[in-house]
């Protein structure tokens, strides 16, 4: 068997972000800093590091903010570069990594999760791939979560999924997998996959997290699959048709994980970069010590 590499990864930025309004009423919650970075540049920055080279981002028409972010901008270069100030210019000019492209789709109606990726077919074709949900922010671990599933893929050549436990009242916020422990601590084969399951019907409480490695065979099938919860075509009933003809693996990544898709993970993801960050760790840490609501 000849291994393939993953090259590709898709980004599915065509959503709303209803959970965010008014701030995504003209910026897309992918634009959303997380201190001084948005966080659509953290999950670009993960492919990349992971090996990507192809950025497949499917958009919609009032996304175009992400186009713009990874796209040069010759005028505030030449203003940084006449200012003398290296270190932003540096910085503005590595948002998108020497050697990757970025290509962009529009998603032509909200259909789901499902439908999005669908539309990256036409880009992706033949070759295996990444999918990556930005507003699920992991911070790295040794290796950013991508580069650890794509060192499984190298290895085993077949779909995989991030996940991790989850609260069981939570369920209803995932798909859940219900997967059989293949003795390597991290990694299972999963049996089944079920979408947003209601706690009591749940088959586990191991969620799929914002990062799927998927083979091409999911394309076919995603166009038989019919709309399912939320009227919408859902990823999730895609994997579970996908389970009866190759087998999925379910990796308990490294790494911790920021729900930024809600105010609350948001708010906790900002405060703990800010103490991580070189520039503002020390003075904001200070700050928190002295706050009293």
């Amino acid at each position: 068997m000849n291994t393939v590499r993953i090259r590709k990864a898709v980004f599915p930025v065509a959503g709303l972000g209803t959970r965010f309004l008014p701030a995504t009423k003209a910026n897309p919650k992918e634009m959303l800093p997380i201190v001084d970075k948005p966080l659509i540049q953290y999950a670009v920055e993960e492919a990349v590091a992971a090996g990507v080279d192809k950025l497949i981002f499917i958009t919609s028409s009032s996304k175009r903010a992400i186009e713009d972010h990874f796209d040069k901008n010759y005028e505030l270069e030449s203003e940084l570069e006449k200012k003398n100030k290296q270190q932003l210019l540096d910085i503005v000019r590595s948002v998108v990594p020497d050697g990757a492209s970025c290509i962009y789709v529009r998603q032509p109606e909200a259909l789901g999760l499902g439908h999005a990726v669908l539309c990256a077919r036409p880009v992706v074709g033949d070759d295996p791939f990444a999918v990556i949900l930005a507003d699920d922010l992991i911070e790295d671990g040794p290796r950013g979560v991508l580069r650890q599933m794509a060192d499984i893929f190298e290895e085993r050549q077949c779909s995989l999924l991030g996940v991790e436990e989850v609260p069981a009242f939570e369920t209803d916020k995932y798909g859940i997998v219900k997967s059989v422990d293949e003795g390597t601590g991290r990694l299972s084969k999963v049996s089944s996959i079920v979408e947003k399951p209601k706690p009591e019907v749940a088959p586990s409480n191991l969620a799929v997290v914002g990062r799927y490695i998927l083979t091409p065979r999911i394309f076919d099938l995603l166009e038989k699959t019919q709309r399912g919860s939320g009227g919408e075509i859902q990823l999730t009933d895609g994997i579970a048709a996908l389970l009866e003809d190759e087998d999925v693996l379910a990796y308990r990544f490294e790494g911790k994980r920021y729900d930024c898709g809600s105010k609350l993970g948001y708010l906790k993801a900002t405060v703990e970069y800010a103490l991580k960050h070189e520039e503002l760790a020390e003075e904001f840490r200070a700050y928190l010590a002295g706050f009293h609501a």
